[in-house]
């Protein structure tokens, strides 16, 4: 069933036949929403490693939010408002330690489903610990290395009324680190570094209140190919061991991969970037969650200093949808509203191999 035929893109993207076809372009800095109180970051200071965002509810303001930070063991709950962000408390996930260090979860996707009793998701990287100066030795450092990549591959889900700082019933699981290991298309990849196509998950959805989507920034495979993976939250969270999941390959553009990934009705938003660090063109794309074909909704133009990272659906306008984009290295995520207002074809080209 493709898109156009479930009427949601006439219905997202009113009027977009009319666009002129110019390439869009991302909003200014300026037009970031104004965070007041605090997003909490490494060592105290103000959060500069923003990396996604989730609420209890899909429409309307106020909402109640969760804001994560990939360097700490906390996620923060905010309450957001047409035009700002309001921080509230944090909540502690994880105690891993090393060495009396605490050890980040090194969180890069949120999700709440509204089924069983109302569950936030927070999902670790999965991934070797990010090392751009190339400090962790692999022999000298294994133990560290070990115990960074056990953090990290860590999902943690609570109960939430909504209700700032409210937040019961926390649970954890490493149960995915072992399905991943079970899928001969990602287990070579695993405890790889980023810059070698290393696996590392950047993105979460919750599909029908009982199927997790894992959206991986690497491995891309084939030089083309992301990859999402879905598995049953029961066999995460409970007391089976089952290793069944369905892996996707969705054509996101070359070195891309997933960055983020959000529901909207029914359907998912993903939002792209590279898989690798530097340069690179990051986009937005609908995924029906079924198929292995998205079709592009937005391009954004690559700014080496706002990497877009978190993605958040806020309402339909009368031309398309508005989507807050939250950026990793800009202070406090720099909150900024952006319109999908232009379409692009629709792709289903990835091969299986």
């Amino acid at each position: 069933m493709t898109l156009a035929r479930t009427g949601w893109i006439a219905a997202l993207l009113l009027g977009l036949m009319a666009a002129s076809g110019v390439q869009p372009s991302l909003a200014a800095a300026d037009d970031a929403w104004p965070v007041k109180k605090r997003l909490i970051g490494a060592d105290g200071g103000k959060s500069k490693d923003v990396s996604g965002i989730a609420c209890t509810t899909t429409d309307g303001f106020p909402r109640s939010c969760l804001v994560i930070d990939d360097n700490l063991q906390d996620v923060q709950f905010i309450e957001l408002t047409d035009g700002k962000l309001v921080a509230g408390s944090p909540v502690k996930l994880i105690d891993n330690m090393f060495k009396d260090k605490a050890l980040e979860l090194d969180a890069e996707g949120v999700a709440f489903s509204k089924g069983h009793y109302g569950y936030y998701y927070v999902i670790g990287s999965h991934g070797h610990p990010r090392d751009k100066d190339h400090k962790l030795d692999p022999k000298k450092h294994a133990d560290k290395i070990r115990a960074k990549i056990a953090a990290s591959s860590q999902i943690v889900r609570f109960r939430t009324t909504g209700a700032d700082g409210n937040a019961s019933g926390l649970e954890r699981t490493a149960q995915l680190r072992e399905v991943i290991a079970a899928e001969p298309a990602l287990r070579d990849f695993m405890d790889v570094r980023l810059e070698k196509n290393g696996l590392t998950i950047e993105g979460v959805a919750i599909k029908d209140d009982r199927t997790l989507l894992a959206g991986f920034r690497g491995p891309v495979l084939n030089g083309k190919c992301a990859v999402v993976m879905s598995v049953e939250i029961a066999s995460l969270f409970g007391n089976g061991k089952s290793s069944d999941h369905r892996l996707y390959r969705l054509p996101l553009g070359d070195g891309r991969g997933v960055r983020d990934l959000a529901s909207f009705g029914d359907r998912i938003l993903v939002l792209a970037g590279p898989a690798a660090d530097g340069p690179g063109s990051y986009a937005v794309y609908a995924w029906d969650g079924a198929s292995e074909s998205v079709e592009l909704l937005k391009d954004l133009p690559f700014d080496p200093k706002r990497k877009p990272e978190g993605l958040l659906p806020l309402d339909k306008t009368s031309t398309g949808l508005r989507v807050l984009i939250l950026f990793d290295g800009d202070k406090e995520g720099a909150p900024t509203p952006i319109e999908i207002s232009g379409s692009g074809p629709r792709s289903s080209s990835c091969p299986a191999g």
